[in-house]
């Protein structure tokens, strides 16, 4: 992790996985599921903490939440089947706040919310997509 990295880390307001971020835990997760029982799996995990489900397009394997109470903020999980029983998980988190950093909680959100995914769906590893190719 760069200086700059490590800094911007604490000065935003937004936190995105990515197939190949810096941070293991915010990488690309991949589950052995369909994308159907995924989208399941992710509306159940953000109601059962606290968020309210304001869009699920199973079409496009996106959920958009935002919290039932306290901050304004908005998450959207996005899935993806990139082989038969191998699906993608990414997340987008961003939290209203009137000051150029939310202190880590976007991050702390993603993070949760991919440990209680671990445990609902079989966990196959992270950053998986050149296995895939």
């Amino acid at each position: 992790m760069s200086i700059r990295q490590f800094i911007g880390q604490f000065i935003n307001n937004h936190t995105e996985t990515a197939e190949s971020h810096y941070d293991e835990r915010l990488r690309t997760r991949y589950y052995k599921t369909s994308k159907d029982k995924a989208m399941h799996a992710v509306e159940s995990v953000l109601s059962s903490s606290g968020w309210k489900i304001k869009e699920a397009e199973t079409g496009r394997g996106e959920v958009i939440a935002e919290p039932e109470k306290g901050g304004q903020s908005l998450l959207v999980a996005t899935i993806v089947t990139v082989k038969p029983y191998r699906t993608a998980i990414d997340i987008s988190c961003s939290s209203g706040t009137s000051l150029p950093s939310d202190f880590g909680k976007s991050k702390k959100i993603v993070v949760a919310i991919y440990e209680k995914l671990d445990k609902e769906l079989p966990y196959l590893g992270t950053g998986m997509a050149d296995e895939f190719v």
